[in-house]
This record gives C-alpha cells, structure tokens and sequence, in this order.
C-alpha cells in the first residue's frame, strides 16, 4: 500500500515510547518501595520504645509488615508495578476503543455499508478515532480503490480488501498487547518472591528452635512473621496481576472482535454489491 511506510513509522515511535516507559517504571517502582519500606513501614514510632529493632507495637500493622524483611520493598514495588502498568494499558486500551460506544460504532459503519454510502462510513471513522476506527478506515480506503480497478476480478479484490485490513490490524493490535507480558510475568514472579521471603522467614524460625538452651521465642516469632507478611504479599501482587491482565486481554479481545465483524462486513458489502 502507497501509505504503508507512514503508519510503520508512527508505530514504531509508540512502541519505543511504551519501552521507554517500561524501562522507567520498572526501577522507580522498586525504589518507591524500598522508600516506602525504609521511612513508611520502618517509622519508629511503629515499634515498641520507638525503636525499629524491636518488635511492632501491638495491632500496628506497618510494623508487622516491615519485619518482614528485605524482600517485602521488592514485593511492594512489583504491586507499584501492577498498578502503574494496568492503568497505562487502560488508558491506551481506551483511546484504541474511540471517543464512543465501540458497538455503536460498529452497528453505525454497517448499516452506511449496506446502504453502499462508503464516504459516511469513513467519515464516522474520523469521529470515532482509535485503533479500532484506524483498520476499519483503511479497509474502506482499499474498498474505495478497489472500485476502479480495472485488472482484478471480484474475488481477488475481495482478497485484496481482506488483506489490507489484516495489515492494518497486524500494525495495530501489537501495541494494545506491549506491556502486557510485564503483567503476566508478575503473576509468576510475585508468587515465586513472595515464596522465597516464606522460606526465609522459616529460616529464621527455625533458628529461633536450634539455639542451645531454651527456644528463642522473639527469634522465632520474628521468623514466622517474616513468613507470613511475604506470603501475603507475594500471593496479593499475584492475584492483583491475574485479574487485571485477564480484564485486560479480554478488553483486547473485545476490540479484535469488533476488528473482525466490521471486515466482515466490508468484505461481504463488496461481494454483494460487485458479483
């Protein structure tokens, strides 16, 4: 296609852009977290005599969480992570979806298809904006040529149709998806932290049982504690990165969906009205 170099070169600015933003994001999360962990969680007046080194006073939650020991920041920052990242994806996710209802549009484009009035569909296309808007537009684009031209028959310009919008969406749809396997890869990672900060806890509470004499008990409640803060918060950071990428990749099916019925339409529109 004669405009195919333009749209390339747009996308592949956004997806440096999105990179850039991952490569940020990552590293400012966990150093939020450890400042949260470190001046936050880690006040002294969370503990007993206003002194970190010894335990939380009772019922305060901050403290607890701080004895849970240094990988409770890296688990706090993978949290930070999840959030920042789904609402980016919400946010881009929502321009790709267009400035109204994503079924309206659809349902509006058809119906000025079946009335063959192509310059209406694609004005509409102007006013919805969005990724959606954008493959749908340029499917129309190629209906539009496909009129004039002389040296292909039905079929193939049916084909030719199809194709151009599989390109466009094939440009597209990457950048609803990028950032999405930081969310997945959360989902495994926060588990496997917070079983690493469990481990280490029971470590430290078994060490509490193997002194000498009679058990450590600040020791070993220090360790079980430790334990169980990181387990928490290690299967919380999961449980929030399953439920967002799955909101997240069904909206991206949604706007496929919405891709594939409105080519559909165009392609049958064209069928019909050129036998």
């Amino acid at each position: 296609m004669a405009n195919a170099p333009k749209p390339t070169t747009v996308k592949k600015e956004s997806s440096s852009a999105s990179n850039l933003f991952a490569t940020l994001t990552i590293p400012i999360c966990i150093i939020i977290g450890v400042c949260i962990f470190k001046f936050i969680l880690g006040d002294a007046k969370n503990f007993i005599d206003d002194n970190p080194e010894n335990l939380p006073k009772v019922g305060n939650y901050m403290g607890m969480a701080y004895k849970g020991g240094p990988i409770v920041p890296v688990l706090m920052g993978m949290l930070l992570m999840v959030i920042v990242f789904s609402v980016e994806r919400f946010i881009v996710i929502g321009k790709a979806t267009g400035t109204s209802s994503l079924d309206a549009f659809v349902k509006k484009v058809q119906s000025l298809l079946n009335s063959n009035n192509i310059e209406s569909a694609m004005a509409e296309c102007d006013k919805q904006q969005g990724s959606v808007a954008n493959v749908i537009k340029s499917g129309l684009k190629k209906y539009r040529e496909m009129e004039v031209e002389p040296n292909m028959d039905t079929d193939q310009k049916c084909l030719a149709i199809q194709k151009d919008i599989e390109e466009a969406t094939t440009l597209e749809m990457p950048m609803l998806e990028q950032n999405l396997t930081v969310i997945a890869t959360l989902v495994s990672v926060g588990t496997l932290m917070g079983l690493l900060g469990t481990v280490t806890g029971m470590i430290k509470a078994f060490g509490g049982l193997a002194n000498s004499g009679a058990p450590d008990q600040a020791a070993l409640a220090t360790g079980i504690s430790e334990a169980l803060i990181n387990t928490a918060t290690g299967i919380g950071t999961s449980t929030l990165a399953i439920i967002m990428y799955n909101i997240l990749t069904s909206k991206i099916d949604k706007l496929t969906y919405a891709i594939d019925e409105a080519g559909f339409s165009i392609i049958q529109t064209y069928a019909s009205t050129h036998k």
